[in-house]
């Protein structure tokens, strides 16, 4: 089968990724990868065959103390397993089952409580902005801007966090195929922003159901960018328990061990003291007593997955 010229073909899938000569600048960043290219935030680096890093923290913002508890444990047992971290956390989550589920302190206060873990316990940190007004005050506190799911094919959105000159975490959608995220790339690359990093969170599967196709990992790491799996969000089960999402927390591990034996450049999980207290997405966050078992098996995975 011939190819015409300027089309990018996956070397290991022969899948080919509409993009040609006519692209111009994105299609000179993805011919030129070998690797996913390297994204630096504060003093962490991300891609370029650099270790798995960590991304952490509990789903929403549910107060200062519980957030400082949570962010403060978490460096003590990343720093034990020798695994760089980035805390994260939602000032609002804007995009839940119910009208009536918490959301969060909202944008100023939780920018407050963020910048304050920030500068205390010497943290990169990560959100996600839902509007744009949130883009500006958002990117003068955090090191990178999180695109959830749902907002992940709304161009204007898309460009404007990436202007912020932010690093730029865009979710995948639970409805896009892996090969379509080269488009999403386009509009970020198109501002000149090329510190982007793209999560995996899982596909739709009928109603009320996530699955992970790990052949996404590998088709997005062949994009040239890092790429993220999202451990917790991907075992959840939207709108599940009817007012809010349940989850099955016990595949969160097995899926995070597969994830790091594909090469995945960070992994994402939701953790909390008492998941089954949190304010938001408890059934399908990590306990956080179980954190440093689970850390322990990935970095061993991520160290032999890198001599293959």
């Amino acid at each position: 089968m011939c190819y015409k010229t300027g089309q990018i073909i996956s070397s290991l899938h022969g899948r080919i990724f509409s993009l040609d000569k006519a692209d111009g600048f994105l299609y000179s960043l993805m011919m030129k990868a070998k690797r996913p290219r390297q994204v630096p935030i504060g003093n962490i680096c991300i891609g370029g065959g650099n270790p798995v890093v960590l991304i952490a923290g509990p789903c929403v913002i549910e107060g200062w103390k519980q957030t400082y508890t949570v962010a403060k444990a978490l460096k003590k047992i990343a720093a034990a397993a020798s695994i760089p971290l980035i805390f994260k956390a939602s000032y609002d989550k804007a995009n839940r089952t119910s009208l009536h589920s918490f959301r969060g302190p909202g944008l100023k206060r939780g920018l407050e409580i963020l910048a304050e873990i920030r500068r205390s316990l010497d943290l990169p940190v990560l959100s996600d902005v839902h509007r744009f007004e949130e883009i500006g005050p958002a990117a003068e506190v955090l090191d990178v801007l999180q695109i959830p799911a749902f907002l992940c094919r709304q161009t204007d959105f898309i460009m404007e966090v990436a202007r912020s000159g932010k690093p730029v975490n865009v979710k995948k959608g639970q409805f896009l195929a892996p090969a379509d995220v080269v488009r999403v790339i386009e509009k970020v690359t198109s501002t000149g922003n090329t510190r982007l990093l793209i999560t995996e969170r899982g596909t739709t599967f009928g109603y009320h159901n996530l699955v992970v196709d790990m052949r996404s990992l590998v088709t997005l790491r062949e994009m040239g960018f890092p790429v993220i799996f999202d451990a917790t969000h991907s075992v959840q089960l939207p709108g599940g328990t009817g007012s809010a999402s349940g989850g099955e927390r016990e595949f969160v591990a097995p899926l995070a061990r597969a994830a790091v034996a594909t090469g995945i450049d960070a992994l994402f999980l939701e953790v909390h003291g008492q998941p089954e207290k949190a304010l938001c997405d408890g059934p399908n966050a990590l306990k956080l007593a179980g954190l440093p078992r689970l850390l322990k098996e990935i970095t061993g995975i991520d160290r032999l997955s890198r001599s293959w």
